[in-house]
């Protein structure tokens, strides 16, 4: 293919490179431009022209100099896992070699792309891991594209957000005591073959970056999911099975080879022993999962760094000797939280004052060195307090339940609400009811196409910051509130009425006080904001959250109801939800190892009791729930309509159904399932708009009386009238007059005036209609029984039937 001039300057190229590299000729033979070549010629001269560029383009390589250096060995290192009967596959070594860790991920078709990477200074003081992920799902994954205006992958959807924080919360805890440097864990969906879900395997590729990284972490972390199908636990289930009707559970666990770190799952009315079994399940697989990823990273990975923030020796000590006692004794006796925090915020100056001295001997010590030392101090006298006197800091005991209260319709105009406090924790809730326009919406690189579906019923939790008497940030929810809000509502979702429940149900929990478990209270608050709009529930259900003092011994004590700070300072925040007796959503975060399942089956029968306390207590709201519709809530009604019949409706570009719309203040839907589905302001208007849909439908029956309609357009033979979006009638000229005959029908009406007028008939779809038949039935005439509409027809009553003789004026007969 080398044209003579271009050989020539490749060899004198050659010469002067001094290398001796032959150069490859291959003869192709040209085709006549005008000849047309076969699929196999064509084939066969593209093959010939790459076969001549590869060897080209390797002598011109090897002649630009033989001292470039070699291109490193790229192939990926593998680890092939037995997921259940699955097989995950983790690479690493060939992608992403820059990141401090990176792996590519497949299970089937599914692959996600997840990198691990640190700054290099201190970002932190050691107080907190300075960790961030964010997970993201690509619509190109799936073959698509997204529909909005923007085609680019911007912010992270909700679903997005959901994925990172479970990703985050089981890997959090591994990283290495005094890691403060700035760490990003990135996560793409790079293929999605619709049967492996991402966020199954997402934790452990996570995991698997970071140990193979040269960031401080301690062990493998791995997660998987579990469903319960036909009555039994299954391993990471497809898709499919998962949305399937025979599954009750949707299970998300992660941990260790020694320990389950957390649990996340929502299922329809499960016991507490399956729920444990499936726990149980999950745990084995992952333990299992971790011995081989350790094994695989200690080939592949990096040696880990060691730039570690570690307080002065001493100063633990030292605090703990200064405030050990009169924190026992503000622990010992009831406080409420703002005294309590006024007289720590007193001891830890009185530290910060002897520190700050010199008298200890210990050195420079910044404030948070000395915070973190009087929490580590503060945890120790609580959880001494708890385990050897049973007593909590507001003087509970361990079982016990803050007081509860509940007031309905506090919020006159809502469709419905309720003011739910639980000790210093409370939520206002507000339940809206809407049409299927109202649904929650989201577009991601699941979906099927379709158009119109959403959630039916959502919940949206808010916290702002007064509600802890802080001053913060406001505007678009956080991460935290999105996953409040996410486990409520899932914990709801099972009691809404679907099918036979027409409206969309919108439930909002704004925190206006927090003092431990807030979400938990918008569950409460939610379930009894909905009774009050009157949405049918199958069951009330309660939610309540469980924490966990466990000592490196072994002994432990499991909490009812923790407060805010026993969340801080315990080792477990354990959110359960359901009815009496059954679950419907369980959240479980464990901050060391060690959770045993006898201790989760302890926490599990204790959050038992104290659900049903709370249901008894949310049965006393005072005043109670309304349990039927608000006078200011939307009404619904729903028909079957004819298929042949939706084009009238809807009218040539949708004028008529819009029409309709604009005239009532209704929302109206018609259902592929043949069904349609009004919803209007008020029941008044709900008749008129269905009024209007059926006269768009279907003629309007023989001798009904239309009051008020308007004149749309006058000939010489009569007056059009317009009875309504879609449906018009002529006033002949001998029917225009009240009293007398009519020559001329502009004589008598102009456009845009109005009369009462009676439908004669309606041949070929033809309303033909009379004024003066409505004026002799004012002065008291026989009209006969046109006065009265037909039967069965349109939803009037009494009327005639085609053929009927009817007496329309004085000494007129129609049939």
């Amino acid at each position: 293919l080398l044209s003579a001039s271009g050989s020539q300057r490749l060899a004198a190229h050659r010469q002067r490179a001094g290398a001796a590299v032959p150069v490859p000729t291959l003869t192709v033979p040209r085709a006549p431009h005008h000849q047309i070549l076969t699929n196999d010629a064509a084939n066969s001269l593209t093959s010939a022209v790459n076969l001549a560029r590869l060897p080209r383009a390797a002598a011109l390589v090897a002649a630009a100099g033989a001292n470039s250096p070699a291109i490193e060995n790229t192939r990926a290192k593998r680890c092939v896992l037995q997921v259940g009967d699955k097989e995950l596959i983790l690479e690493t070594g060939e992608i992403g070699r820059q990141a401090n860790g990176a792996i590519m991920a497949s299970m089937g078709e599914t692959m996600i792309y997840t990198t691990a990477c640190a700054n290099q200074g201190s970002a932190g003081d050691g107080s907190f891991v300075p960790l961030t992920v964010n997970y993201q799902e690509r619509f190109s994954a799936a073959g698509k594209t997204s529909g909005g205006y923007i085609k680019r992958e911007g912010r992270p959807k909700d679903a997005d957000v959901l994925t990172s924080r479970l990703v985050d919360r089981p890997i959090r805890p591994m990283f290495t005591k005094g890691w403060a440097c700035e760490t990003q864990v990135l996560q793409w969906v790079m293929s999605y073959d619709g049967v492996h879900a991402p966020e199954t395997f997402a934790i452990t590729a996570a995991a698997a970056s970071l140990l193979v990284s040269d960031i401080p972490f301690e062990k493998a972390v791995s997660g998987v999911r579990v469903g319960w199908i036909d009555g039994k636990p299954v391993i990471n289930p497809t898709e499919a099975q998962q949305a399937g009707p025979s599954n009750k559970l949707d299970l998300i666990v992660a941990g260790t080879r020694d320990a389950v770190l957390m649990i996340e799952g929502f299922c329809s009315f499960l016991t507490d022993e399956e729920m444990l079994e499936a726990v149980a399940v999950g745990a084995d697989v992952i333990s299992s999962v971790c011995l081989q990823i350790e094994a695989w990273a200690a080939e592949v990975g990096k040696p880990k760094k060691r730039n570690l923030v570690k307080l002065p020796d001493g100063l633990e000590a030292a605090v703990f000797d200064i405030v050990a006692a009169p924190l026992k004794e503000l622990y010992s006796r009831t406080t409420g939280k703002e005294e309590r925090a006024a007289q720590e915020s007193a001891l830890y100056k009185q530290a910060q004052d002897l520190v700050a001295s010199g008298e200890l001997g210990i050195g420079d010590v910044t404030p948070i060195q000395l915070q973190l030392a009087f929490k580590a101090a503060s945890s120790t006298v609580l959880r001494n307090v708890v385990l050897t006197e049973g007593r909590r800091i507001d003087g509970r005991g361990l079982r016990d339940i803050r007081p509860i209260y509940a007031r309905a319709n506090p919020l006159p105009r809502t469709h419905g609400s309720v003011l739910f406090t639980r000790g210093e924790t409370q939520a206002l809730c507000v339940a809206t009811l809407g049409s299927k326009a109202d649904a929650q919406r989201t577009e991601t690189m699941r979906d099927d196409g379709e158009k119109g579906s959403g959630d039916s019923f959502y919940l949206q939790y808010h916290f702002p910051p007064s509600s802890v008497g802080e001053v913060g940030r406001t505007g678009a929810p956080g991460r935290r509130e999105l996953g409040h809000g996410e486990l409520a509502q899932r914990a709801l979702t099972p009691v809404v009425p679907k099918d036979e429940w027409p409206y969309v149900v919108r439930v909002e929990s704004t925190i206006t006080e927090s003092n431990g478990s807030s979400s938990m209270a918008s569950v409460c608050g939610g379930c009894l904001a909905m009774l009050d709009a009157g949405v049918p529930l199958l069951r009330p259900v309660a939610g309540i959250a469980m924490g966990l003092i466990l000592e490196p011994d072994g002994s432990h004590v499991v909490l009812s109801d923790i407060l805010g700070t026993e969340d801080a300072l315990g080792d477990m925040d354990f959110k359960v939800a359901g009815d009496a007796d059954t679950l419907t959503a369980f959240q479980m975060d464990i901050k060391v190892e060690g959770i045993t399942v006898d201790i989760m089956r302890t926490a599990l029968a204790q959050a038992r009791e104290g659900r049903r306390h709370i249901l008894g207590e949310m049965a006393k709201c005072s005043p109670p729930p309304r349990m039927a519709l608000s006078p200011h809530a939307p009404r619904m009604m729903r028909r079957p309509v004819d298929p042949n019949k939706k084009g009238g409706i809807i009218g040539s570009g949708g004028k008529t159904i819009r029409a309709i719309c604009e005239v009532t203040g209704a929302d109206i839907n018609l259902n592929d399932d043949g069904m349609i589905e009004i919803m209007a302001p008020s029941q008044e208007a709900l008749e008129k708009a269905m009024d209007m849909v059926e006269l768009a439908a279907d003629p309007p029956a023989i001798g009904r009386v239309f009051r008020g309609v308007k004149v749309v357009s006058v000939q010489a033979f009569g007056a059009f009238v317009e009875l309504g979006p879609g449906r018009d009638g002529l006033v002949h000229v001998s029917e225009l007059g009240t009293g007398g005959f009519v020559a001329d029908a502009s004589a008598v009406v102009k456009v845009g005036e109005v009369m009462d007028v009676m439908v004669l008939d309606n041949r070929g779809g033809k309303t033909s209609l009379s004024r003066k038949a409505v004026a002799a039935m004012d002065r008291g005439e026989p009209v006969g029984a046109a006065a009265a509409p037909a039967a069965g027809s349109n939803g009037t009553e009494g009327g005639a039937s085609d053929g009927d003789v009817v007496e329309v004026g004085a000494g007129q007969r129609r049939t």
